[in-house]
Formats: structure tokens, sequence, C-alpha cells
């Protein structure tokens, strides 16, 4: 790469200055400059001179295929569109720990056991490091290339004389450029060499892979342009208490992002779980009060989940509201129905409410398994084992419609639930259903007292 000048500015206002500052002295922000890459004047009107591509119209456009990598695992391939499309640039953030250098280099291993020759790039471990975890994944093959490598400029030559198959960069957070005074990890540095590299992968038709870390809050450490700058962006998710881990597609070009992937920590990798459902529901117990099982809709699967709460009376001078997997906005809401709606005293009790597996619920669609855990709790009376209920409740405790209810209905009777109560206003094929008993319900005090008699 050629040599480049820097310069430093706010990104509140957007005062230039040649060296770093701590507070800014037009607007007054503190740590707002980010360093950023000059154009010589020279380069500029060389840009402006010079066309390298003319418009075309689109009638004239050749369409070309797309060709796909398969790699085998079929919950990763599910999830990046049906494999991995040729040329395309992936991010793949995650918590520390979570399991992506274990699932790309398992991706990896499937490839190189086709022919196709990989390149890892590790930038956070040693050659002897990485070895000694594909020993323990049973990965050998003499087309798995490793590099342990964090300076851009040699990681964009090796790209180049290689041409690899696919190639994987863990983590962009290490890759550095000595063009850029900032440290590794900086946010001007992850965005330079980001694009580098991405621009590489795409000039040389390679499939890319960036491993990226997350902050706090759950987004990928760095700048956001790199996540608008790749073809595909994937979050691993889990709790490390739990031994499973969801893939889930925020962004894809070449697929659909409504497709997550379950797999399974084990001493060979990551499993990927083909039946949710029963994974989820292996553990339950059927003769205890406050639990409910729904069908939870994740992009275009559906599995069932189990939701279960504990209502106590309170110790305390305010009463606790906890949540595991559960949005606590939503369950604030849901409380004041019952208690406005339905008159349950639940302002002098503790509530605790959790999606068993550890799961996030995010859709409205489990509001009605939540509100009657609630009520099985509080009145110590469980609700029948081969029940499963969906719907949204609204603030006049009405049941509201459901998206793909067929879907739902169909796992629920796969699994052997002989009740499905959902909303009447959503339109259901009755006569297709012989295993499994449609009730659809307009309130939930009509479920209420269906249930609870």
């Amino acid at each position: 790469m050629k040599k480049v000048r820097s310069k430093y500015v706010c990104q509140s206002c957007g005062y230039e200055s040649l060296k770093w500052m701590g507070k800014c002295s037009e607007c007054g922000s503190w740590n707002s400059f980010i360093e950023e890459v000059v154009e010589s004047q020279k380069e500029k009107r060389k840009n402006a001179v010079v066309i390298k591509n003319r418009p075309l119209s689109i009638t004239k456009v050749s369409q070309v295929s797309e060709k796909r990598l398969i790699t085998g695992i079929e919950e990763f391939d599910r999830v990046v569109g049906g494999g991995i499309v040729l040329g395309s640039v992936n991010l793949l953030g995650g918590a520390p720990g979570i399991g992506k250098s274990t699932l790309l280099l398992q991706a990896c291993a499937h490839l190189a056991n086709q022919g196709k020759k990989v390149l890892y790039v590790s930038g956070e471990e040693s050659l002897s490091q990485i070895k000694m975890r594909a020993d323990r994944l049973s990965i050998h093959s003499d087309h798995f290339f490793l590099l342990a490598e964090t300076d851009a400029d040699t990681i964009v030559a090796v790209l180049k004389a290689e041409k690899p198959d696919m190639a994987v960069i863990d983590s962009i957070q290490t890759v550095f450029t000595s063009d850029l005074e900032s440290l590794p990890g900086n946010v001007s540095q992850v965005r330079f060499c980001g694009h580098a590299i991405t621009v590489t992968a795409k000039e040389e038709h390679i499939p890319l892979f960036l491993i990226g870390h997350v902050t706090k809050d759950g987004s990928i450490a760095g700048p956001r342009v790199l996540e608008h700058l790749v073809d595909g962006l994937l979050l691993f998710e889990g709790d490390g208490q739990y031994d499973y881990r969801i893939l889930r597609a925020v962004k894809n070009r070449f697929g659909s992002t409504n497709e997550i992937g379950l797999f399974e920590m084990s001493d060979r990798g990551m499993v990927g779980v083909n039946q949710p459902s029963e994974f989820l529901l292996a553990q339950r117990r059927p003769d205890i009060s406050g639990t409910v099982v729904t069908v939870h809709l994740e992009g275009t699967r559906s599995f069932l989940v189990e939701v279960q709460a504990l209502v106590t009376p309170t110790r305390y001078g305010i009463p606790q509201r906890t949540t595991t997997g559960i949005d606590s906005r939503r369950l604030a809401i849901l409380l004041a129905v019952l208690e406005k709606r339905l008159g349950l005293p639940f302002g002098n009790q503790d509530v605790f409410v959790n999606a068993a597996g550890g799961l996030r619920l995010t859709e409205p669609g489990v509001d009605l398994a939540v509100a009657l855990a609630l009520i099985s709790s509080l009145k110590e009376k469980p609700i029948d084992a081969k029940i499963a209920v969906v719907g949204e409740i609204g603030l006049g405790s009405e049941i509201r419609t459901v998206s793909q209810i067929e879907k739902r209905i169909s796992e629920a009777e796969r699994l052997g639930f002989k009740q499905f109560i959902y909303p009447k206003n959503n339109q259901v094929k009755k006569s297709q259903r012989t295993g499994i008993r449609l009730m659809g319900m307009e309130s939930l005090n009509q479920v209420v007292n269906y249930l609870f008699k």
C-alpha cells in the first residue's frame, strides 16, 4: 500500500486537526476525534478526470448465476443462504469465547476435505495454538493453510499470491496498517484495514469471512461502515451458562435474513441441532404450576419453547420484576393488563419470568404464554402439559393475530400436543388437522375461564 496522510476529524461538528485532541475546541465534545485518511489534491484531480466505467443499460447487463460453496454444515449453510457465494465478504460477530473461531474452523475443514484451498489468518493465536484446537476437532487436511499475521499489507499480498478458495481473518480488530498512527482495534484501523482486505477479496473473487468482537451493547466493535461494507452480517449469540448457540443473519445480500441456525457446543466443536423443539423441551416438568408451552417463530423456523413464571409475595417495599429472555417492558405491560382487566393482584407480588433454555423471545406472539404462566403460578394451578398457546395480547386484553399460524400448528402437532389455543381472527384450516384440537379465542378472559374454570 502507498503511504497516506491522515487527519483527525470531530465526529460531532466536523472540526479538523492534525493531531488527536481529547476535547474539541470548536464544540466541546470529548473523545470525538477519529483519524481519517487525507487524499492529496493531485489524486483528487486525477480521479476527477479519469473515468474508468461508463453507465450501461440494465437490459445489456449479463446475468451470472451465483456459485456457492457448500460446507456440509446444514445449520451454517441455511443461514448464509444455501452456501457461501464466491466473492462474498461476510462479517461474523459475537462475544469472546462464544465459538466464532471454532465454527469457522469447522466450516473451513469441510471445504478443505472437498479439495478446496482454505486460508485461515489469525492475529490472536499462534500457529501452534490453532493446531492444538484443530487436533481436538480432528481437522487434518493438506488443503488447510494457516497464517499468523496482523499486518494488513502482508495479508493483502498473501491473498493476491495464494488466491485461496476461501479465507478467514480472525479477527479484524487485530489487523493494523503502519500508514496510520493509531493502535490496532482503533476505529480508523478497523475501517481502513477492513476496506483494503474487502476490496482485495472482491477483486480476486475470494469468499472471505471477517471475525469481529462485539461491544457491551451487542454491536460490532469498530465503525458502523464496516457492517455496510460487507455482503453479510452474522451474529453468533448464546449464554455462557448453556451449551447451545444461535447463528443469526442480520444482513445477507445473497439470501434471507429470516434464518437462524442452532448449534450445541460439544467436545467435537459446534454440532447443528436439526430438531430444536425436542432439544428445548427435553427437561420440561409438566406437573408444576407457572409453565406454558408456546410456539416461537424465529425467521422462517418455528419451535416450541417453555415459558416459566414464578409469582411469590414480596418481602421488600417494592416488588421485584426479573426476566430472562423476555422483554422486561413487555412484562410490565402484561402485568398492568392482568391487574386492570382481570383484577388479579400482582402489585404486592415478586414476579420472575424465564424462557427455558436461555432463548430470547422477542416476538409479541409469546404474550399469551407469559400471561398464562403468571396466572398459573399466582393461582398455583398447573396447565395441561399437552396444551400449546400463541397470541399477542392488546391493552384491552384482546388476543391479536400472529403470523404464520399454520406453521406453528404443524410444529405443535408434530410434537404430540393435543390442544392449541390461538387468536380467533387467524384463519386456520381446521379440516386438515385431525390429531390436535384447535381453539380460537378472542380475549384473555375467555382463555382464563377455559383453562382455570
